[in-house]
């Protein structure tokens, strides 16, 4: 088997890290599972990944079951098989800290950025198995250490926490279970450019040197900062 023969489903794959790891993944010959909210902000890059034989386009709000039931059964109509996931959908904070937040934003991130996570995960699972496949987990550094009243740091605590649970679950698989955390990462997420943080390309390609890894190699977490500026 190739990577030709492969396929990797993306979720939030639209822009940033998602649409960053879709090119670098069908650069190495996966077929590629792009899943968003907007299917339409996905139509040039299935166009720019290959078209419809090598891309596929799903329309998928992470946090609706139904939505991920549905991607999962597209990838399989499509393409036949699921062998590795990013688990990548999430939203940010509006506000700092818990005093001042917004319940509603903290609604979003966690259904986001933990439960859509623990959903894709869930539906994916039975073709990983089969293909004794690999999931990634788009955690954070943020999932590693305290911010102040930081609850998009809480939901990937949670991120983490869930990574580590499900790498016992899979033990004796064959399934590989890898958290990515990054550092800051110059995405949309943020109003204004951070030219001091990773690129998305960085965080892709620390995944795919985690997917790269040889069977008998699992990869449990990627923690990938940004090089700290040069003191004049």
């Amino acid at each position: 088997m190739t990577e030709e023969d492969r396929v990797f489903l993306i979720t939030g794959a639209s822009s940033g890290i998602g649409a960053a790891t879709a090119r670098h993944a069908a650069k190495a010959g996966f077929r590629v599972v792009l899943a968003a909210r907007s299917i339409d902000k996905l139509a040039a890059l299935v166009e720019e990944l290959g078209g419809p034989d090598r891309a596929l386009a799903v329309q998928c709000d992470v946090i609706e079951f139904d939505d991920q039931k549905a991607m999962a059964a597209a990838a399989l109509d499509a393409f036949g098989r699921i062998d590795v996931v990013l688990a990548n959908a999430g939203v940010g904070s509006t506000s700092a800290g818990i005093e001042n937040g917004d319940p509603a934003n903290w609604r979003d991130m966690i259904r986001t950025n933990f439960y859509g996570c623990a959903l894709t995960a869930k539906v994916c699972l039975p073709e990983l198995r089969k293909r004794r496949g690999h999931i990634l987990l788009l955690g954070s550094r943020a999932g590693r250490m305290p911010l102040k009243g930081s609850i998009y740091g809480a939901t990937k605590w949670a991120v983490t926490g869930l990574g580590h649970n499900l790498m016992e679950e899979l033990e004796g698989t064959g399934v590989r279970c890898t958290l990515i955390e990054p550092g800051m990462v110059d995405t949309p997420f943020f109003e204004t450019p951070k030219p001091d943080a990773l690129r998305p390309d960085d965080v892709a390609a620390s995944i795919m040197y985690a997917v790269s890894q040889p069977p008998n190699v699992s990869v449990s977490e990627v923690l990938v900062r940004p090089t700290p500026p040069t003191q004049s």
